[in-house]
């Protein structure tokens, strides 16, 4: 058995009980990491790998980072999946014999890191957790650390269904018992979701009742949520609000694909903000206020009454303008209550978050007052609903100084006339720096030497310094030298000495004094830590419904009405990403009408004409009116609708190894698997990754089976002409299409939708608004002149250019007697992947197979 250094036992025993994190084990002004620790982290964070001696082992790989800026490390190692246990001295060295004693103090994990340059102050930055009920049921809690917010709702499904939630929410880690790591293993690994095993028997009571109006099932959950963040943060976490259950029936599901696919807070094209719904409401003035946007947009209502008070409070605020104009004023002087709240419960504010607290609750007396001067209901509601924490402000006011520094250890953060013994201090130290300016004046006169100064070193103290060109002028009797330099001499005086040791003492006395009143502050401040959440939470959603009233007057935004059945029509409605990002008066406004007896259309028409753009428009009004938000439209009356779900757009997902084609058929699942006849559901060109009869087939089964067993608000666009019949056969089934012409051979786009289907697909024009090569295009249009003949021929009929495929070739049934170079033609097509093949790589095949034929 190897024998290590006593420092190296202590460490290998720290992380025995941390196998799954990096240790940062403190060293005086360093967090050095060993062994495998070292060789790992040294590579990731691209620091030198060193090594020290370990004992009997020889030398053994470490590397460290300096603690005061530790940060930045922590925050790269828990981007990429990892854990942080920081191992802190607990023990002063200067008053220990031996090895310093260390504990970890936290544990910084993907879920629970909530400071630094990558948390974004605007998003809730949640960790979740599951607790299975039975084989398709679980319960799902998640929590914000940073601001105590906690939910919790029953997930119905597999494990795509619980990674969607998770992937919805924006979560980087979910906390699971041993089994449930093994059944979603693979489908969180791939999104890159980190599963911590914790057991929820082992959860202790809180301070504060989190369960109380929660189901008896849910609660498994919600412990094993806390107990990991216990045994992680290993602070207060009085913070922690109790768990609101979300009923299913009382939110609009939209899972993670179809949030995806609607561009709510996630650009698809570059990652961020911007083209997003989210984007485009976001005129909020506080950064809580930002955060409840975005979850309201993840988890729109389903209550009628809910959704129409917010309309009604939007209303409210849009006919009094001047009022909307002073609570954005008072507003931007509030800053982020809650994580506020959350850092002086985990004991982490700063002197500045205190007088942040302080200055945001000043402001809160004149919201109240313009609220309840309003005359309007719903705004007067809002202003009963405001806890102005007086007590809290009282302190602050009387103790956190003006403009207090960063660290509370440097002096300043306390005010004069705080406390008694403080200001003593402080006079005596502010007195003992003016008598020893006097006196270095006096010396000088003294002497004569104007160049004499008192000055003050860590090691020696204060000290007269003279240098020695001038020595001779001065009365070496009166001083006793204390160091001597290059150039100078330094003494000092029994007066100096007496003095000095008073100021060194008062300023001491007072740093302490001073830090000890701060920390009596901030846990008198935990107290009303439950006042300052529930003004929060009011400010933040008035902030809300102030967006609305500014975007919704900006933009001709209308008061959606809602109907008890399943009809559905919007009036000349526009996309309103779109519609902002583009000049207002070049968009094309379009009308939507789905009907109980007529809830489903078939549109068809060029690529590019706008089928997507038209299909997201429906379902963001949809999302906007149930977030209680005026729609972008002439009139809206709309169904509550349960569930979206979207099949639009084409992308692999090479890390779990899906290609497009399978991850449209996954997402079709999960729409028909979950719709019910309240659901709106989105389908864009269903089956084009597959040959076109299985393509087709595909598409008009699933039309047929959510005509027939779901009855579900659809919008199903295609590019197979061929289903535009099936308005014979499907009584709720209507045809649009958007509409094109064209126009000296070129196609001109109207982005309207019309009755009917469309008449032909235009594809070479769109090729050629591509910009690929005049050459190839005209071999394509002879190429279509001699399919549309041969499938004329054969059928007795001309179809249109979209109903031509190679696959006919294999798949009609003909009692023709091939040729042996024609079987090798129908050999080469079956073996083709048109799916991976390029058009130039179509046209030379295109070719060779002519040339056999010659």
């Amino acid at each position: 058995m190897i024998t290590y250094t006593p420092m190296m036992q202590q460490y290998l025993q720290v992380k025995s009980q941390y196998e799954d994190a990096f240790v940062f084990f403190r060293l005086g002004d360093f967090y050095e990491m060993f062994f495998t620790d070292a060789t790992e982290a040294s590579h990731i964070l691209e620091i030198t790998l060193t090594s020290r001696e370990g004992g009997e082992s020889g030398r053994i790989p470490m590397c460290g980072v300096p603690y005061h800026s530790a940060q930045g490390y922590i925050e790269t190692l828990v981007g990429q999946g990892h854990k942080v246990a920081i191992c802190e001295q607990t023990e002063d060295p200067r008053h220990v014999k031996g090895i310093v004693k260390r504990e970890v103090v936290k544990v910084i994990t993907p879920g629970t890191i909530t400071e630094g340059k990558t948390i974004d102050a605007h998003s809730n930055h949640f960790i979740g957790s599951f607790d299975r009920i039975s084989e398709k049921l679980c319960s799902f809690a998640y929590v914000d650390l940073a601001t105590g917010e906690g939910t919790v709702e029953f997930i119905h499904g597999d494990e795509n269904t619980l990674a969607s939630s998770v992937e919805s929410l924006g979560m980087k880690e979910v906390v699971v018992d041993e089994q449930l790591q093994l059944m979603l293993g693979d489908v969180t690994h791939s999104k890159g979701i980190v599963l911590s095993i914790c057991d929820h028997e082992l959860y202790q009571p809180h301070g504060r009742e989190l369960f109380e109006d929660i189901p008896e099932k849910a609660t498994g959950a919600c412990k094993r949520l806390v107990t990991y963040l216990q045994q992680t943060q290993k602070s207060s976490l009085e913070h922690l609000q109790p768990f609101d259950f979300l009923a299913r029936e009382a939110k609009l599901t939209i899972d993670a694909n179809s949030m995806r696919n609607l561009e709510l807070v996630q650009s698809i094209r570059t990652g961020g903000k911007e083209g997003t719904l989210f984007w485009l409401l976001d005129e909020t003035n506080t950064a809580m206020g930002a955060r409840k946007l975005k979850t309201w947009i993840r988890q729109p209502l389903a209550d009628q009454i809910e959704i129409e008070k917010r309309l009604d409070t939007v209303t409210e605020l849009m006919d009094a303008y001047f009022l909307r104009d002073d609570l954005k004023r008072a507003l931007r002087e509030v800053y982020d209550l809650e994580r506020l709240a959350g850092r002086i419960s985990m004991g982490s504010a700063s002197a500045r978050d205190l007088a942040q607290l302080r200055n945001s609750l000043r402001t809160v007396p004149q919201l109240k007052q313009l609220l309840a001067e309003s005359e309007q209901p719903y705004l007067q509601q809002f202003s009963r609903g405001i806890n102005s924490c007086e007590d809290q402000c009282e302190v602050l006011e009387g103790s956190i100084a003006e403009s207090p520094p960063l660290s509370a250890k440097e002096g300043g953060v306390i005010k004069d006339g705080f406390h008694k013994q403080l200001d003593t201090y402080r006079d005596a130290s502010k007195n003992g720096k003016l008598w020893l300016a006097e006196l270095e004046q006096e010396e000088r006169k003294k002497t004569g030497i104007k160049g004499l100064k008192i000055g003050y070193n860590r090691i020696f103290g204060y000290y007269i310094e003279i240098t020695k060109s001038n020595l001779h002028l001065a009365d070496l009797t009166r001083y006793e030298r204390k160091q001597t330099l290059a150039n100078a001499e330094r003494y000092i005086t029994p007066e100096l000495k007496e003095k000095e040791e008073l100021i060194l003492s008062a300023e001491s006395e007072s740093l302490d004094l001073e830090y000890k009143l701060f920390a009596e502050v901030r846990e008198q401040m935990k107290e009303g830590i439950e006042q300052i959440q529930q003004l929060a939470s009011v400010l933040s959603e008035l902030d809300v419904l102030l967006a609305f009233a500014e975007i919704s007057e900006a933009q001709g935004y209308v008061k959606p009405k809602f109907t008890e059945d399943k009809a559905l029509e919007i009036r000349n409605g526009r996309h309103p990403v779109v519609e902002k990002m583009m000049d207002h008066s070049l968009y094309v406004p379009n009308s939507c009408k789905l009907a109980a007896d007529a809830n489903m259309l078939l549109i068809t028409g060029p690529n590019m004409s706008g089928k997507s753009t038209y299909m997201r428009q429906v379902a963001l009004t949809v999302v906007m009116a149930q977030i209680g938000c005026y729609v972008p439209c002439e009139s809206a009356s709309l169904p509550i609708t349960d569930q979206i779900f979207t099949r639009i757009g084409a992308a692999d997902d090479l890390a779990s190894g899906q290609s497009t084609f399978m991850m449209e058929m996954l997402e079709s699942q999960q729409a028909i698997a979950n719709a019910t006849d309240r659901s709106l559901l989105l389908f864009d060109e269903i089956g084009r990754g597959t040959s076109t009869y299985d393509g087709m087939s595909l598409a008009q089964a699933m039309m047929e089976y959510i005509h027939d067993e779901i009855g579900a608000n659809t919008l199903f666009s295609t590019h197979y002409h061929e289903l535009t019949s099936l308005d014979e056969q499907l009584d709720r089934l209507t045809n649009v299409h958007v509409a094109a012409m064209e126009q000296e051979g070129k196609v001109v786009f109207l982005h309207k939708v019309m009755a009917g289907p469309a008449d032909k697909s235009y594809g070479i024009h769109v090729a050629e608004l591509a910009g690929l090569p005049q050459e190839l295009l005209q071999r394509a249009r002879e190429l279509l002149v001699d399919f549309e003949n041969q499938k004329k021929s054969e059928t007795g009929n001309t179809p249109s250019s979209e109903q031509i495929s190679f696959f006919d070739l294999q798949t009609e049934e003909k009692s023709i007697e091939h040729s042996s170079e024609e079987h090798e033609i129908i050999k080469r097509l079956n073996e083709i992947d048109l799916t991976n093949t390029t058009p130039l790589q179509g046209l030379q095949l295109l070719f060779d197979l002519k040339a056999k034929l010659t």
